[in-house]
């Protein structure tokens, strides 16, 4: 029987992935899977004043840090490392054996993290806008 391809509601697809996503990762892993996907948001403070925000996703023993946004007139001074050095305690609390960052390959944003300790892992040829993208890493454990 030819199947049909169409759009879901987000609820039938959370169904759907509730009752087969384990046993989908299983096959995948080759091993039992626990994933339990948390985000954590920090802020760098002035007093009252937030100039800074890191995101970080953590799940299956890896935290991949999803922005690092410092106002501009605040950057150079320490608060975007403050923020991952947060992060990778967080990240270290939950096992997390490395973190992860994706951003413009050869941009500030790939320096700033190399002055961080990450390293380039691989580069995504025409990734993100049509950009070149580094996917950065750096062992925690």
């Amino acid at each position: 029987m030819p199947v049909e391809i169409s759009r879901v509601e987000g609820r039938d697809a959370e169904t759907f992935l509730r009752d087969h996503e384990r046993e989908a990762l299983k096959t995948l892993f080759n091993f039992s899977v626990v994933w339990h996907e948390q985000r954590h948001d920090f802020a760098a403070l002035d007093g009252k004043d937030v100039v800074g925000i890191a995101t970080v996703r953590i799940a299956a023993s890896l935290a991949h840090v999803e922005q690092v946004i410092v106002l501009p007139e605040r950057r150079l001074a320490g608060a975007g490392r403050l923020l991952l050095e947060r992060a990778a305690e967080v990240a270290n609390y939950y096992n997390c054996h490395k973190m992860s960052a994706l951003v413009p390959h050869h941009s500030s944003a790939q320096q700033f993290l190399e002055r961080c300790g990450y390293k380039e892992e691989a580069v995504l040829p025409q990734h993100t806008f049509k950009l070149d993208v580094a996917a950065m890493r750096k062992f925690l454990l």
